[in-house]
C-alpha cells in the first residue's frame, strides 16, 4: 500500500505533466499550419508573372514600329523580361524555323503561313487584322483614285512578290477587279514596297494601311474600299522548340489583352 506522502507526489507528477503538454500541442497544431501559409506564399510570385526571360520574336514587317512599342510596354510590366524582335516576310520567318532559327515565338501576316508550321508552333491566335491601301508619291501626281488608275502604264508600281503576304492579297484584290498591272519590280516585303514609294522609285504601290500611316509626311494615302479589299489576318504563336516555353507562351496570350490590343489598334490595325 502506498503511503499518503508518495500517492501526493505521483497526483503532482501527473498535473504538472499535463500542464506541459498543452502549450506543446498547441505549438505543433500551429506548426502543422506554417508550412502551408508558406507555400502560399513562395507559390503566389509564379503564379502572378511568367519567369523573367530573354525572348527573340520572329515577326512579318508589318508590325516594325508598333511592336517596339509593344515590346517595350511587355518589359515594363515583367521585369528581368528582354524581347529582341527579328522583323522580316512572312516567308522568310516560315524559312527560319524550320530551318531551326533559334527563337521563341512567331507573328506572321497571314494564316496561310503560320498553317504551314503547325508542327514548329503551338495552338496559334488571332492578334490583329488589316487592310490594304494604295500608297502614292507625295502629292500624289498622278491624280491616283482607284485600283484601276494602276493599270495605267504611265504609272510605275510596285508590288510584293506574290509568294509574301501582302502580294497575295495585291494579286488577289487586283484578280477580282479584273486589273491588270504590271509591276516596274515585285519586292521581298512590304516595307521594301513603301520605300520605293517614299524614294520616287515608284509612283505607287499597295501596301498595308498600319505602313502608309507611319508614313504620311512622305506619301500619299488611297483607301480601297472594303468591298474590293482584303483582309489580312495576323496570328501569333510560340515556338515548340523554345527553350523559353512558359515566357514564350506568356507574350503570346498579353498580344490578345486589353493592354496590347490598345497599342496595335492605336497604330491602325483592326481588332482581332
Amino acid at each position: 500500500m502506498f503511503s499518503t506522502s508518495t500517492t501526493r507526489r505521483r497526483a503532482a507528477a501527473v498535473v504538472l505533466g499535463t500542464a506541459l503538454l498543452v502549450p506543446l500541442t498547441a505549438c505543433g497544431k500551429d506548426e502543422a499550419k506554417k508550412p502551408a501559409a508558406d507555400a502560399g506564399a513562395s507559390a503566389s510570385p509564379s503564379a502572378a508573372a511568367p519567369k523573367a526571360a530573354n525572348l527573340t520574336v520572329l515577326a512579318a514587317s508589318s508590325l516594325t514600329d508598333v511592336f517596339k512599342t509593344a515590346g517595350a510596354a511587355y518589359e515594363k510590366a515583367n521585369p528581368g523580361t528582354k524581347i529582341t524582335f527579328s522583323f522580316a516576310g512572312s516567308q522568310e520567318l516560315a524559312a527560319q524555323v524550320k530551318q531551326g532559327a533559334p527563337a521563341d515565338a512567331l507573328v506572321t501576316a497571314d494564316t496561310k503561313t503560320m498553317d504551314g508550321l503547325r508542327a514548329e508552333v503551338d495552338d496559334p491566335k488571332i492578334i490583329a487584322k488589316n487592310r490594304l491601301v494604295i500608297a502614292a508619291g507625295k502629292g500624289n501626281p498622278f491624280k491616283i483614285a482607284s485600283l484601276k488608275d494602276l493599270a495605267d502604264t504611265k504609272i510605275k508600281v510596285v508590288l510584293a512578290a506574290p509568294e509574301v503576304p501582302v502580294g497575295r492579297y495585291s494579286k488577289q484584290i487586283l484578280d477580282a477587279q479584273k486589273i491588270e498591272v504590271k509591276p516596274v519590280s515585285q519586292e521581298p516585303n512590304v516595307r521594301a514596297v513603301l520605300s520605293k514609294v517614299e524614294l520616287g522609285e515608284a509612283d505607287a504601290g499597295l501596301v498595308y494601311k498600319t505602313d502608309s500611316n507611319n508614313s504620311k509626311d512622305k506619301v500619299e494615302t488611297i483607301d480601297i474600299p472594303d468591298e474590293q479589299n482584303a483582309v489580312a489576318s495576323y496570328p501569333a504563336a510560340s515556338l515548340k522548340g523554345s527553350k523559353n516555353a512558359e515566357a514564350a507562351a506568356a507574350f503570346v496570350a498579353w498580344l490578345s489583352t486589353p493592354e496590347a490590343q490598345k497599342i496595335l489598334q492605336n497604330a491602325g490595325f483592326q481588332q482581332a
